[in-house]
């Protein structure tokens, strides 16, 4: 339809339809549609795209010392733990701590009924009293029948007689000297003391109680709690990879020095005091494929207790190389395999495929894939691809990218 014919076309619908309400309408649409046919080609084009070379945000990759940590789970245990049981039996007469209390060494706990190992005691001296009184007259006698045999006033077989009795008598001595020991060893049992510091829970028995020697049920435990230990379970793939980076020079540790180790808690707070690490389990737990770990820390708050949950931060060892870039910088292939975008020095934009280690805080940890001095494109990613062109703008010293 031509410009003329349009023209027409709407004259003819004002003088015929302009005093009916639907005359508005028709007048409306032939004005609409005699627009649009007389508008620039150009206009159908749609807009122009825009031209220009896109700027791109880009840091700087160094290469910078860095302490690498892992994070391992671990349970707290006591330092020592005592279980404390009466080596003799008897009623409890008393008992001497206050339950939750803090208990030194060789403390009395109980008191157990003394009066039977004090009557065996006294028992066990007067016997070696006797016996050494019968000893020291056969001595007297020997020594007689001795001088005798030399004028021979006594028969040879007499003397004989007096040698063995006093022999007999040495034996009887020693033997109720050892009965005297014993007995004074089952008195002193009668004072149930704690082996070792610490704190002591709650007491099983109460007093009155009848107790054996070495019954099975331990009559209170006492756990020392400073310093405190933490085990720690790493797999044992772990602890290959980081065996094969100390000794091909990657993870630098000085000799001697054991890895220091920070602990956060339940509530995801850090304990305030550092540890450091004891030794590793020589085995290998078959079920799990965990080495265990033990670590010590100061404890003088007692704020740690034997069987809480924490995760521990373990220093591996100083990487003098490490590169780390902000993780905005590394994207996700198709296959999940992590890339960068590199600005060359002409403005053309390159992807590199990475090989990461981990994530420390904001940062990637990179093996491989990037150099120190690339320039590591962190901002507007979306708006180029490989082999293109952009402009740099540099973010190197922008709080959210710069190293710390």
């Amino acid at each position: 339809m031509n410009v003329q014919s349009l023209k027409d076309q709407t004259e003819v619908i004002m003088k015929s339809d302009i005093h009916q309400p639907a005359g508005i309408l028709s007048i409306t649409l032939a004005a609409s549609l005699f627009l649009v046919g007389c508008g620039p080609e150009s206009h159908a084009a749609g807009p122009p795209g825009g031209g220009g070379t896109p700027e791109v945000g880009v840091v700087r990759v160094e290469a910078r010392p860095a302490v690498l940590t892992t994070e391992l789970p671990g349970r707290t245990m006591p330092y020592q733990i005592a279980e404390v049981r009466p080596q003799v039996g008897g009623i409890i007469q008393e008992r001497k701590f206050r339950e939750g209390g803090q208990i030194q060494a060789g403390e009395v706990l109980y008191q157990i009924d003394p009066a039977v190992y004090q009557a065996t005691y006294d028992s066990a001296k007067a016997s070696l009293a006797r016996s050494q009184a019968t000893l020291e007259r056969a001595r007297l006698k020997a020594d007689r029948y001795a001088n005798l045999l030399k004028a021979n006033a006594v028969s040879q077989e007499d003397s004989d007689d007096a040698e063995a009795a006093l022999k007999e008598a040495i034996a009887s001595v020693a033997v109720d000297k050892a009965d005297l020991v014993s007995a004074r060893i089952n008195l002193d049992y009668t004072r149930v003391t704690s082996p070792i510091d610490g704190r002591i829970g709650r007491s099983a028995v109460t007093q009155g109680a009848l107790v054996t020697a070495y019954q099975d049920l331990a009559l209170a435990t006492v756990q020392q709690l400073d310093p405190i230990y933490v085990d720690l379970t790493q797999s044992s793939a772990q602890l290959l990879r980081l065996r094969r980076a100390l000794e091909d020079g990657r993870l630098q540790r000085p000799d001697g020095d054991q890895p220091k180790v920070t602990l956060i808690l339940e509530d995801g707070s850090t304990y305030p005091l550092a540890g450091h690490l004891e030794f590793a389990e020589v085995t290998v737990d078959q079920g799990t494929g965990a080495v265990t770990m033990r670590a010590t820390f100061p404890n003088p708050e007692h704020l740690l207790l034997p069987g809480m949950f924490v995760r521990a931060k373990v220093e591996e060892g100083v990487r003098p190389d490490a590169i780390l870039v902000p993780q905005q910088g590394v994207q996700r292939n198709r296959r999940g395999e992590p890339t960068a975008l590199v600005l060359a020095e002409d403005g053309t934009v390159e992807q590199r495929e990475l090989e990461t280690n981990r994530a420390m805080g904001s940062r990637w940890l990179i093996d491989s894939g990037l150099e120190p001095g690339d320039r590591l494109i962190v901002d507007g990613v979306q708006m180029v691809r490989p082999g293109a062109k952009a402009k740099a703008v540099d973010r190197t010293d922008e709080p959210q990218f710069a190293a710390h």
